[in-house]
């Protein structure tokens, strides 16, 4: 598709297709494909504290109620806070306007049905269909069909209730010290306060959001700040999201990064200890460390992996009967508490599991051996298709020989920005750095 990637449409803020008059038509074919004949008509719109999110928030606006829907505005709140309250209010859609983890100057849109579940590629096919028709206008619509926008005044405090109620009743956290990182994003006031409420002393940063801050070294793409707080204040655990906390991060209490693949490993031992998770399986994608895979196998519990993106992890769940899966970026999903990654009630889950556990998140952690693995996101000019670059085949192939079945090598193109990901995994750190740098050389050259 043109305008829809792996996590909606995004790009930059006035540059195609993330401009006013764009993000118009986007409304418009929203109201033209989601419209049904009944009383109410209503679609939610939540976004995330960049600059930009009143200007798309106005346009997308404009274009729904000129299809004679109805829209009901949050202001800044999670993306997952949006899937919840779609699904609990009975909205026949809601709409994020978010870019996620991306700098102020992105920003996009993701769909949510009424069932708070990211729309089907099929769906969005037909709506980014009606947006490149250019017959498609608002001509002869009757001026008497018009929607309305409202406000829902109270859309945090009912997140945040919701979040409380996903632990026991009993379950306090007096005694445990947490530091959270809101990356100046849409939980800036929900982690704090959900925590808090829950007895937590809260140590809260990045939570001063002013429209160009958002993600800037801070959050869960830039952690270390983060273990610093938690070193400096003696905290018990420090939690990070990243824009729209769809994703959590966490580092235990001497600073180390508990990523996605922890967060999976420790979560699904607990849900299978109660009996509450399905199949015994976790569904993650290829990303995910083959340590996770072999602690899990450890515990009697298998691992799916699909492509890359946390709509694919919830449609295998969905496929398979399985309710419990994520990535290692860390979208935390379980079915039975939301419908998309959700960061605050990660937060709330994990801190949880080491309140009952009585140990430490290190010695929880401890128990999972991750393999060393190396990461490099190689900026290009385009982006084309890896086969059609032989040099990059060859320096891919090179590595694997040199690895010889005892780790993995992985090559993609990101569905979110202009950038080509390159993933190796092994035994020994400096070998695979060597090798990614090596491919990533091959990438620069081939993609420049």
């Amino acid at each position: 598709m043109k305008l829809f990637g792996t996590d909606g449409i995004r790009g930059t803020v006035n540059t195609y297709p993330i401009t006013p008059e764009m993000v118009v038509r986007v409304g418009m074919a929203i109201g033209k494909i989601l419209h049904k004949k009944h009383g109410k008509n209503m679609i939610l719109i939540g976004k995330d504290t960049r600059l930009s999110g009143y200007i798309l928030e106005s346009a997308l606006t404009s274009g729904i109620c000129s299809m004679g829907m109805n829209v009901t505005l949050t202001g800044p709140l999670p993306t997952p806070g949006i899937a919840y309250l779609t699904k609990s209010l009975r909205f026949d859609t809601g709409i994020v306007i978010s870019a996620s983890h991306n700098p102020y100057q992105d920003n996009g849109i993701k769909i949510f049905s009424a069932e708070g579940f990211k729309l089907k590629d099929s769906l969005e096919a037909e709506i980014e269909g009606l947006v490149l028709n250019e017959t498609f206008t608002i001509a002869n619509r009757p001026g008497n069909n018009i929607g309305k926008a409202y406000r829902l005044e109270d859309a945090t405090a009912r997140y945040i209730e919701y979040v409380k109620s996903t632990i026991p009743r009993e379950a306090i956290f007096d005694g445990l010290k947490v530091v959270v990182d809101s990356a100046n994003g849409a939980a800036y006031k929900v982690t704090p306060t959900l925590l808090a409420e829950l007895g937590a002393h809260v140590i809260s940063i990045n939570d001063k959001p002013d429209g160009k801050n958002i993600n800037a070294k801070c959050g869960s793409l830039h952690i270390d700040r983060l273990a610093e707080y938690v070193v400096k204040h003696h905290a018990h655990v420090g939690v990070a999201h990243d824009g729209d906390a769809d994703r959590t991060l966490f580092c235990d209490e001497t600073g180390k990064i508990v990523d996605g693949d922890l967060i999976m490993a420790l979560w699904a031992k607990e849900l299978k200890s109660e009996g509450k998770l399905k199949n015994d399986t976790v569904v993650s994608t290829i990303m995910s460390n083959l340590g996770l895979e072999h602690y899990l196998q450890k515990h009697g519990i298998k691992l799916l992996r699909t492509q890359v993106g946390d709509r694919y992890v919830v449609e295998e769940m969905l496929e398979t009967g399985c309710n419990f899966g994520g990535e290692q970026s860390g979208h935390v999903i379980m079915l039975q508490l939301n419908t998309t990654g959700d960061g605050p009630i990660s937060a709330v889950q994990m801190l949880n599991i080491v309140n009952k556990s009585g140990k430490t998140l290190s010695e929880l952690a401890s128990d999972v051996t991750l393999y060393p693995q190396v990461l490099i996101n190689v900026k290009v000019a385009v982006k084309k298709q890896i086969d059609r670059c032989p040099d990059v085949v060859s320096a891919i192939e090179a590595a694997e020989k040199q690895l010889e079945g005892t780790g993995r090598v992985l090559v993609r193109p990101s569905g979110t920005e202009p950038k080509i990901r390159v993933m190796l995994e092994g035994n020994d750190q400096q070998q695979i750095e060597q090798l990614g740098e090596t491919i990533a050389q091959a990438v620069r050259a081939a993609m420049s």
